[in-house]
């Protein structure tokens, strides 16, 4: 018996790829927090749970089998929908958690935290200014978020998404994002992959790093003018390389990092 009772079910988990999910999970008796977009939310399973199959043996493992294994993940889902909370999820074979996360069916229960947390929102942002979201892999789900809860179509703010994987077949939410692109025209989306070798079918899209993306001046090309710090704001979110190497292109163009003592326009979320 687990520490903590499971409080929460599993309504949903839709595999975009083989180890990558999105997860709907729906509390068990009590009503969801609001939550502001771009926060995360803390999911649990005990040690006693089973793992999923092509994961790797645990070494060690887990001391308490009923001691609740607890991360944080960004929330995908809208501010303003109530109905359950979404998770883009990655399977880490040699993880404690995802693996038992990835073995769970519909109905099967998990523990959810009741508070949400997080400072990587739009808070800070004025509402008049421009918005790039940069992210790699489940670096994209608070992005989601905001833009279910955020995003007006046809307005005079711009908003435009740059999301790196490896592959194509790891762009969760490229179909969602294609169509907001064709259906707004103050959204813009590009994914970017890094092994277009492996491609099945040829990549006839954007290869290589995110950073390298900014220099060209995709976003400049696309918007029809060139962000600035007086215009944009711009928010990463996922692997610490990529976050660097954007800064230091960012830096050059004049772009500073937000922090609580001194405002600026590079909103940042490192995901380990």
């Amino acid at each position: 018996m687990a520490s903590e009772e499971l409080n929460a079910v599993m309504l949903q988990r839709i595999e975009v790829a083989p180890g990558l999910a999105i997860m709907r999970v729906v509390p068990s008796g009590w009503e969801l927090p609001e939550f502001i977009p771009g926060q995360y939310a803390v999911l649990a399973l005990p040690g006693s749970a089973p793992r999923s199959a092509g994961s790797e043996e645990e070494d060690p493992k887990p001391k308490d089998p009923s001691r609740l294994i607890k991360r944080a993940y960004s929330i995908a889902s809208s501010s303003v929908l109530g109905e359950y909370l979404e998770f883009y999820i990655v399977r880490v074979p040699s993880g404690q958690l995802t693996p038992r996360l990835f073995a769970l069916n519909h109905g099967d229960p998990l523990w959810l935290a009741e508070k949400i947390r997080g400072m990587f929102t739009l808070q800070d942002v004025p509402p008049d200014k421009h918005l790039v979201f940069v992210a790699t892999g489940t670096g994209l789900a608070p992005y989601m978020s905001m833009l279910r809860s955020e995003f007006a179509p046809g307005s005079s703010r711009r908003f435009a998404v740059l999301h790196g994987a490896r592959h194509s077949w790891d762009l969760g939410y490229r179909s969602e994002l294609m169509t907001l692109q064709r259906m707004a025209p103050n959204f813009t989306y590009v994914p970017v992959i890094s092994q277009p070798e492996d491609e099945r079918i040829p990549w006839k899209g954007q290869v290589g790093f995110l950073n390298n993306l900014w220099e060209d001046g995709l976003i400049e090309r696309a918007w029809g003018f060139k962000p600035t710090p007086e215009d944009t704001h711009i928010f990463l979110c996922g692997n610490p390389l990529m976050i660097e190497a954007m800064i230091t292109t960012l830096g050059k163009d004049g772009f500073n990092e937000h922090t609580k003592r001194e405002a600026g326009q590079i909103h940042l979320e490192r995901y380990w």
